[in-house]
């Protein structure tokens, strides 16, 4: 492979040539920015920040441990609500525009603790609030399959550009399926892990027993190795498991006598039908690798979407209070006092999605209406978390949409909320009972005269089924009809065609 194709190495493939010496962490951090990824970029707009001389800065601190750090000079976008020291972290938000945090969140700490480089904040959905990455304020991310499609949300920042080969890892974090949906939109690997396996230390928080940083990458082993490297306990996070994380280093171990649930009550109308094509190539691919289907009904997705949408906006509701104009980020500049100064800073300081989410929260906390909604849907999510214990009694995971339509167009549905809200009812459910789950991506489809777009399932599994899941989507990698086309693990991608 030629120095100019070193951006489309797996993020394992380049670390071992950074550790081998034959390739400078600066070449390695740098590889995405000389390929293609500068022209992607200014059409896909992925990224919200970065700066050559923090790169650098960074790289150079990189090269000291390159010889034993097991991401040696890998590239990571990160989301722009995850706290770094070198670049601003806003939000996509005008209200902490230029904002500059004194402290690195845990996972980035971790990241850099293994070798790997920091090279921007990826664009997101102002406080991850969002399906299209459409509500930032930095403008609207593109879908690199079709620039006018969105890709995914709330993470299509980084999801888009692990797509486009700036990175071969990203991270995001979902707190409804802001990983999953944008890697199946982008066509590539996206994990939630199980929840608290993942610090949120320095992860802004939008609904917080629902947020999980999450990892994007293009092959299996990608996500396994950067999950290795950020799982774990931390002081600094109370809600992080005190237990082992689960080892994930045979991700690549096969399915033979592996059961999947299969829910198709789920998707037997309301699911566009190459949504429906491309579970069915995943399901007869993991039969051919060993594994075994079972059949059964599942507890429809609406009264998820529900139960989500009422305690996701009371948790906004809270978390957001603390952006007043007094401590950080925008001030208004006309506000005669104190209650004018919080009232017009946060009226021209938040969008109109996270203004319409926080008063949704507000009033399902108010007096009068706490017991009828908020703790209604409390009790609806304990149900919803019985639900899967029952379905993974009879299973180890189960297969499903990761969203039930491809990427939909550049404002088709900004005007219409609750149809962007349905764009997550495949994925909402996995937060609300802290389970893991994967995007998968299993190829392009190009019908009724579209332009090829990717196509994607979700594997869901219990408490800490990573394990199982990587090995699902490695045997989806390999013998289905994916993105990947065959088992060559560094270069063998269906990289976006440049129109």
């Amino acid at each position: 492979m030629s120095g100019a194709d070193v951006w489309r190495l797996s993020a394992t493939a380049l670390a071992a040539r950074v550790r081998a010496g034959d390739l400078a962490v600066a070449d390695a951090v740098e590889s995405g920015w000389r390929g293609p990824a500068a022209a992607w970029e200014a059409d896909v707009h992925a990224v919200a920040h970065t700066d050559p001389g923090a790169r650098a800065a960074a790289s150079s601190a990189a090269a000291r441990d390159r010889r034993t750090a097991p991401l040696a000079g890998v590239p990571v976008l990160v989301k722009d609500n995850l706290c770094t020291t070198d670049y601003p972290t806003t939000c996509g938000s005008r209200i902490l525009a230029g904002y500059r945090p004194p402290y690195d969140a845990t996972v980035i700490g971790r990241l850099r603790d293994h070798g790997a480089v920091v090279i921007g904040k990826g664009n997101m959905d102002e406080f991850a609030m969002g399906s299209s990455t459409e509500f930032s304020a930095y403008g609207p991310t593109r879908n690199p399959y079709d620039l006018g499609r969105v890709p995914g949300g709330s993470s299509g920042g980084p999801a888009a550009a692990v797509a486009y080969g700036l990175c071969p890892v990203g991270l995001g974090s979902d707190t409804g399926g802001s990983v999953r949906q944008p890697a199946a939109f982008c066509g590539v690997f996206g994990l939630k892990p199980t929840y608290g396996r993942l610090s949120r230390y320095g992860l802004v928080a939008f609904g917080s027993s629902l947020d999980q940083v999450g990892i994007f990458a293009r092959h299996a082993g990608d996500v396994a190795a950067t999950y290795a490297a950020l799982a774990g306990p931390d002081p600094h996070d109370a809600t992080t498991r005190q237990t082992p994380a689960p080892d994930v280093s045979r991700w690549d171990r096969g399915v033979a006598g592996l059961t999947f649930g299969w829910p198709a009550n789920l998707w037997r109308e309301g699911v566009e039908p190459d949504v429906v094509e491309g579970l069915e190539i995943a399901a007869v691919a993991l039969e051919r690798a060993g594994a075994r289907r079972v059949a059964f009904d599942f507890m429809p997705g609406e009264y998820a979407v529900a139960t989500y949408y009422l305690v996701a906006t009371a948790e906004a509701s809270s978390n957001l209070a603390r952006f007043d104009g007094v401590r950080y980020g925008f001030r208004h500049d006309d506000a005669p006092d104190v209650r004018a100064l919080y009232t017009r800073t946060r009226s021209a300081g938040f969008g109109p999605e996270v203004q319409r989410r926080i008063l949704l929260g507000t009033y399902a906390l108010s007096a009068g209406y706490y017991d009828a909604y908020y703790l209604t849907a409390q009790r609806a999510r304990t149900r919803i978390r019985r639900e899967y214990e029952a379905a993974f009694a009879r299973c180890d995971c189960m297969l499903m949409p990761a969203s039930p339509t491809l990427p939909f167009r550049l404002g088709e549905k900004t005007d219409d909320p609750l149809a962007m809200y349905l764009s997550d009812i495949f994925t909402i459910g996995a937060n609300l009972a802290g389970i893991p789950g994967l995007t998968v991506p299993v190829g392009l489809t190009g019908a009724n005269g579209r332009p090829p777009l990717p196509r994607a399932v979700q594997v869901l599994g219990p408490e800490d089924a990573e394990p199982v899941l990587l090995a699902a989507g490695r045997a989806l990698e390999v013998g289905g009809d994916t993105i990947r086309l065959g088992a060559a693990h560094d270069t063998e991608f269906a990289w976006p065609t440049k129109r």
